[in-house]
């Protein structure tokens, strides 16, 4: 379950069809894929968890003109983690839509819309996000560094970086909800 936060005007979003519409003039998608039986295990090798998500990847390919489509394992194990994960945490953009959908584990977006404040998406299993092209946004892992997610591509190169100069990412934290967060909103007064 995603969780949306706009820093400047205090404001959360929990409920998956908010965050839809909340991103949808800005030109994200946000959908929430069924990860439940009969799937795979988030461990599977990249090649049965391709098969497991065909029909939403191929759909996917078909409505965005992707090509191809990969599974990215990120742990803190990961060879030059820190260097890696250094050149997503600074506002950028990309030729290539960022197209992702976690199979496992946590990262937050932060997006900088032409218009409005900066607002940051905390996804986790069950996620897709599709920040289009263009888009200024930077990445982080959650604390546990881990993440693992379809990742589909029209051109690979594309996906390189283009930094923003005097990006405003040095004025946010990368703050992720803790796992089982259950938003104060939603809580049940009864229940303290």
């Amino acid at each position: 379950m995603a969780h949306l936060s706009v820093p400047e005007e205090n404001r959360h979003i929990h409920a998956d069809a908010e965050i839809a519409a909340f991103l949808r003039p800005v030109g994200i998608t946000y959908e929430r894929w069924d990860v439940g039986a009969p799937r795979v295990p988030a461990d599977a090798e990249p090649e049965a968890i391709l098969k497991a998500y065909e029909p939403e990847v191929e759909q996917m390919k078909r409505q965005g003109g992707y090509v191809t489509a990969d599974v990215i394992n990120v742990t803190p194990g990961t060879p030059n983690l820190d260097a890696m994960l250094s050149k997503f945490s600074k506002e950028h953009t990309h030729s290539e839509d960022e197209v992702r959908f976690i199979v496992k584990g946590r990262g937050i977006f932060h997006i900088h819309p032409p218009a409005g404040p900066v607002f940051a998406i905390q996804v986790e299993a069950g996620d897709m996000i599709n920040v289009p092209a263009g888009t200024r946004h930077w990445f982080d892992v959650c604390p546990e560094r881990s993440i693992r997610a379809i990742r589909l591509f029209k051109d690979m190169s594309g996906w390189t970086p283009a930094y923003v100069e005097g990006g405003v990412h040095e004025g946010f934290e990368p703050v992720c909800f803790g796992p089982g967060h259950v938003p104060a909103a939603v809580q049940d007064p009864r229940n303290g």
